[in-house]
């Protein structure tokens, strides 16, 4: 079959990108509930398959977020939303970068978000990427305010962790594998709120 190749080397580079860590059932089912199969998004929107893993493999589309124990590539249900709002797939990266001011940060994203491992936000969007930042960047360090320990500062250091909590999904262990250790949500949300406990 035509198609097998272009799967089988879109699975490749997936492999190359993120390791090659098994799924368990736990982590299937935890991915059936956040994530769409490629081929049946591409059905439901009018997409061909095949010309969709190609723009993957020419880095013109992100990579899946998961290959499932049976080699289903699954994806954000709004995958091809970014490349609409900027006008086709020749018109993503361009858009994509000129979000960040800095060239050299909007290059580092852009190739952050063809790995497809930004499967820590519910919707990836250059606003939601630079808030998530913005977040883990603002709760690691709050520890060392100056106010630290107050009623106030548990107040902000609360507003913080419960935004993210909203902007991530809950992770798998596969993520942790191959991520090669906790997960934002585990060192911002669940480590963060077992520290400082609300009052």
């Amino acid at each position: 079959m035509p198609g097998t190749d272009l799967k089988q080397r879109l699975a490749e580079r997936f492999r190359a990108v993120n390791g090659d860590h098994p799924m368990t059932d736990a982590d299937d089912a935890y991915v059936d509930t956040q994530f769409v199969g490629l081929e049946d998004l591409c059905a439901a929107e009018g997409h061909d398959v095949e010309e969709v893993r190609r723009l993957m493999l020419a880095r013109l589309l992100p990579l899946p977020g998961y290959l499932r124990s049976d080699g289903r590539e699954m994806v954000p249900a709004d995958l091809f939303a970014l490349a609409a709002e900027a006008g086709g797939t020749e018109n993503l990266e361009a858009w994509f970068t000129a979000h960040w001011t800095d060239p050299a940060a909007g290059r580092d994203e852009w190739d952050a978000y063809l790995s497809g491992q930004y499967v820590c936000l519910h919707s990836v969007t250059p606003a939601t990427i630079r808030r998530k930042d913005h977040l883990t960047a603002a709760i690691t360090t709050a520890p060392d305010e100056p106010d630290a320990g107050t009623a106030q500062w548990s107040a902000r250091l609360h507003l913080m962790i419960d935004e993210l909590d909203a902007l991530e999904p809950a992770f798998t262990e596969y993520d942790r594998l191959r991520f090669g250790g906790p997960t934002s949500r585990d060192t911002c949300v669940v480590a963060m709120r077992a520290r400082f406990p609300r009052p």
